[in-house]
Formats: C-alpha cells, structure tokens, sequence
C-alpha cells in the first residue's frame, strides 16, 4: 500500500489518480481531506504533518510513502518524527518532494535551510530513498486565472526572464516510478520542463488555448512584493522574486531527469495550457 502526502495539492493529487489507474491500494492524506477531493476506492484519511502522532492509522499497513515537504509549513514539520511513525507503520520506501533550491539557494532559510533538514532526516532513516527536486511548477498559472477569465490579462514581474517550469503531473509520473520500481535507491531526480518559457511566453500560451490573446502587464519587484506577501512569508518572497529575477545558470538548466525516469520528454507550458484551459475561461 502507498501513503501519499499533500494529497489534494498538484502533485499529490495527480500521483493518487495514477496510483489508482494501475489498480494500486492507496491511502490519500492531507489536512482537509474529503470525500469529493478523491477517486471511488481510495482510503482517505485526515491527518496533519506537524502532527506526527495523528500519522499512525494512516501508516498503518503501508509499504511506501510519498512525502511532501510541507510547503510553506515545512519550517513547523519534525520530519525525523514523521519518519519514526512511518517505519512503525511499516513503511519501508520513502519518496520526498523536495526543491531545486536545496542545492541552488543553499543560504536560504526557506527554499535551502528547511528543505535541506528535512532531506538529512530522509538520507538518515534508515529507509530506501529518492528526492526529487522540482523548480518552478506550470501549475503556478493557476494564480493569472482570475484576471485571464475576467480581463484576459496577466501581470507579473520580469516579463522576459525564462526558466524551465515543470509540470505537476510529470513530478507525479516520476514519484510513481520511484515508488514502485527498484533503481532509484539514493538518487536525487531533477525535475524540469523541456524548455525555458518566459512569463509572457507562458501568457502567450494561456492566450493561444483560449483562441484569444492575452495582454502582459509587467509588474515591477516591488508591486509584485506586495502581492506576494498577502499570502507568502516575506522572507520566502524575496528568495523567489530573486530566482524569478535573477536565476543562477542551476536554476535556467533543462535537466534530463523526467525523460531519463518516464522514457519520454516532459511535458511543455503549452501542452499543460491546453489540458487546463477550463480553468482560465
């Protein structure tokens, strides 16, 4: 059985759907779980990551886990604990969610230091092990699909600064593998798109899955500081307006991790556009 983390997020939730579409057993969890977030079949439990006592009827019985880092509570997580109470369970895989800044902003507190401990506390659990270590996710667009549906308008900062976003259901794909399938026992996967986009290249792209265009606002750092601290600690917002801004050549590199996992390319912003146009119309 398969324990997944962060199961109503972008990638937990596509990791369950194809779990379940292989005839998988599989164990959903997250904070707010509910019937209508899952598939028919699928063992939903409530359970809280900052909590890891309420872990243990949701480890109970299982194989393998997927663990998500906890986001923007990851700095709250005990992960050691977290693991402990999976062993207990009979949890013998791990798969972390993990991110590239580990190795490009090691001197961040958010994107290096706290993800980094919880990477330690994986390497050292006794448990086989793989991370994976995503940039940027396509489904960060979802954040334009209020002004796109309204005023089929988008407004970001450094218009023209490209990076190789990733697409959710392809970190899942590659979680998947890991899980199931020898061979990534103490590997780090890279996770990338196949190509740099731009923020307006990426507006372009909503634009042409609409069949209508859609116009590039440039926001400056400071107007987009202030809409990001609305709902992102600040000092998470300056790290990733400085990687949005001014991305090292580590966090510009397409790596070739998804196609060495899955056996084909990753899939592009346009092609994740196109599968969810729904959501900007």
């Amino acid at each position: 059985m398969f324990v997944v983390t962060g199961a109503t997020g972008n990638v937990g939730r596509a990791l369950v759907q194809i779990l379940m579409a292989d005839g998988e057993q599989v164990t959903a969890t997250s904070r707010g779980i509910s019937e209508a977030d899952m598939p028919e079949g699928v063992r939903r439990r409530t359970a809280d990551l900052t909590d890891p006592e309420s872990l243990r009827p949701v480890f109970d019985g299982a194989d393998a886990l997927f663990l998500q880092n906890g986001g923007p509570s990851a700095h709250l997580l005990s992960p050691r604990d977290i693991l402990d109470v999976a062993k207990a369970g009979g949890v013998e895989r791990v798969v972390l969610l993990s991110s590239q800044g580990v190795a490009t902003r090691p001197e961040s507190g958010s994107h290096g230091g706290v993800a980094r401990a919880i990477e330690d506390a994986v390497r050292e659990s006794g448990l086989e092990w793989t991370i994976l270590r995503p940039g940027g996710f396509h489904s960060n667009a979802y954040a334009w699909a209020e002004p796109v549906r309204t005023r089929r308008a988008v407004a970001a900062p450094f218009a023209d600064v490209p990076l190789p976003t990733v697409d959710p259901w392809d970190i899942a794909e590659v979680a998947a593998a890991a899980l199931r399938e020898d061979g990534h026992h103490g590997r780090v996967h890279e996770l990338t798109g196949p190509s740099l986009t731009t923020p307006r290249q990426r507006a372009e792209a909503i634009g042409h899955a609409l069949g209508e265009p859609v116009r590039f606002i440039e926001q400056t750092r400071d107007e987009a500081r202030a809409e990001m601290v609305r709902f992102m600690p600040e000092p998470v917002v300056e790290t990733t307006l400085t990687i949005l801004g001014e991305p090292t050549p580590a966090e510009q590199r397409v790596s070739p991790d998804v196609e060495h996992v899955l056996g084909r390319p990753p899939r592009a912003f346009a092609d994740w556009a196109r599968e969810n146009v729904a959501a900007f119309r």
